[in-house]
């Protein structure tokens, strides 16, 4: 089991902090640690320990562009998300390789717990409250991580989102709508309250813009689904109704009995709708006279500001939602000079599946890393799939027609639906057109498709898939094995390093690692 750990920073003292932790843990990462450096000003360097730490330069468009930044350089089949601003405990890396282990297939990611210290012997302030918060919000990126092939099948982070608290609750609700389930792991995370200004709660505000998005993407039942509160937009909605009205009535020309009973009545109400949220504030805090002082202020001017934030919000979501450039993509723009594939063509053993000679028994069947999740990503972008195997097993007698047949349907339930199949019985001396290298099966299933063998591509992990598709007029991508000849390497077209980089760099510039 393997993960890679992606730090998005802007530069916080608390970075030195968790990277120190990470290197002076009871065991090392077991991958890389990608530090995307998200800072608009990078005239001082960042605080990198000893340990080696890969630096990515982010575009400073906020955390879920920087994660996205992050996650596509991995190579990991976990990627473990970790703020600058958390500590994690010395048995984090084991801890998490222990939550990791064992997990099935419907699994798409698994939250840690997070931990805020508040302090002893007093009432917590109204920011510590805030932050506490983060202990039972639900997929928290703070510590959160996910399969890398489920980030690329739902698009990874919606970059729509500029600021921290929604784009994370956003990627949960479509992982889960996508078919995989969320669990919470047993490693903690520390996450100390950092210093903030007193204005922090109004500056907070501007997230009332991302709840809008989130309302046009998800509909009216995404807080439910996605475990955040209600919040009190209603009442601010409403105090900063009455408080306009009182402002309207007071500036108005007209001194008739009609307006003065409109000045007092609104007047009134947006008095004890200010009140009482003053008084939910300061009661749980600690009472000193400058936080009660803070409390009423920002209590005057929090509805006001979240209702405003809130209606630009909704200004904004025309434009939003023809921003296709920063929205998820289940399937990506081509790389350049080339089209998406119509048809994506898999080899099976040493492909799909863990190569097994002669296998005809289901129970030996073991899904090679990233299948499913290839698989399934291609699906959702719209791209047809089949498998093209040459099982010379049945010619030699090894092997049964009907064991092919029981093991190929027990790959489509450990890697989901890739039919049809094509399937070459014959043997090397057979002088068949079908077997691999001869183009016959690509033919066949492109044919089957309604596809032309040009638009179609074909993944394998030997010689002998790359020359069929040569020889079929298709493309071809090698993901190697260790009984892949280095010769076949050396010539293959393109060459990636997993199926999962393998369908990306098909499906997008994001995506694998490969030689034109």
């Amino acid at each position: 089991m393997s993960f890679d750990v992606v730090v998005p920073t802007v530069g916080r003292d608390s970075l030195a902090r968790l990277l120190d932790a990470l290197a002076g843990g009871s065991m090392p990462v077991p991958g890389r640690v990608l530090l995307v450096d998200d800072r608009r000003d990078r005239g001082r360097p960042l605080p990198v320990p000893g340990f080696q730490v890969e630096v990515l330069g982010g575009r400073a468009a906020g955390p879920a562009a920087a994660r996205n930044l992050g996650w596509r350089q991995s190579r990991a089949g976990w990627v473990a998300f970790l703020d600058d601003d958390v500590v994690p405990g010395p048995t984090w890396v084991a801890d998490l390789l222990a939550d990791l282990g064992g997990l099935s297939r419907e699994v798409g990611a698994t939250q840690g717990r997070i931990v805020v210290p508040l302090p002893v012997g007093r009432r917590p302030t109204d920011w510590e409250r805030n932050l506490r918060g983060l202990e039972t919000a639900r997929w928290a990126t703070a510590d959160m991580a996910y399969r890398r092939g489920v980030l690329a099948e739902v698009g990874g982070f919606d970059e729509r989102f500029p600021r921290a608290y929604r784009e994370d609750a956003d990627l949960g609700l479509r992982v889960v709508a996508a078919g995989y389930r969320i669990v919470r792991g047993r490693r903690t995370v520390t996450h100390p309250v950092r210093p903030a200004g007193r204005m922090v709660s109004v500056r907070l505000q501007a997230g009332n813009a991302d709840d809008a998005l989130m309302l046009a993407l998800h509909g009216p039942g995404w807080r439910e689904r996605a475990g955040v509160p209600a919040g009190r937009r209603p009442r601010h909605l409403v105090v900063t109704g009455l408080g306009l009205a009182a402002l309207g009535a007071g500036l108005s020309a007209r001194r008739g009995v009609a307006a003065r009973l409109v000045r007092l009545v609104a007047g009134a109400g947006w008095l004890a709708g200010t009140a009482e949220l003053t008084l939910a504030r300061v009661l749980p805090g600690p009472r000193t006279p400058a936080e009660v002082a803070t409390m009423a202020v920002t209590s005057a001017l929090l509805p006001p500001v979240a209702s405003w934030h809130w209606l630009r919000g909704w200004l904004r979501i025309p434009r939003l939602l023809a921003d296709t450039d920063r929205a998820p993509r289940t399937g990506a723009a081509p790389s350049p000079g080339l089209t998406v594939p119509k048809a994506v063509l898999f080899d099976r053993d040493g492909t799909l599946v863990v190569d097994v000679p002669y296998n005809g028994d289901p129970g030996r069947v073991i899904a090679m890393p990233g299948a499913r999740e290839a698989v399934g990503r291609l699906r959702a972008a719209g791209v047809a799939t089949a498998v093209v195997s040459n099982q010379s097993g049945v010619a030699r007698g090894r092997i049964r027609v009907e064991q092919v047949e029981a093991v190929n349907r027990r790959v489509e339930e450990l890697v989901g639906p890739v039919g049809p199949w094509f399937v070459c019985p014959h043997g090397p001396g057979d002088g068949c057109g079908c077997r691999k290298p001869a183009p016959g099966l690509i033919k066949a299933a492109a044919g089957a498709l309604g596809v032309d063998p040009a638009d179609c591509a074909v993944v394998g992990d030997i010689g002998s898939d790359m020359e069929a598709a040569r020889a079929a007029g298709a493309r071809a991508v090698l993901v190697p094995t260790e009984r892949t000849r280095r010769a076949e390497v050396e010539a293959a077209p393109v060459v990636a390093p997993d199926l999962t980089a393998a369908v990306e760099l098909l499906l997008g510039p994001a995506g694998g690692v490969g030689r034109p």
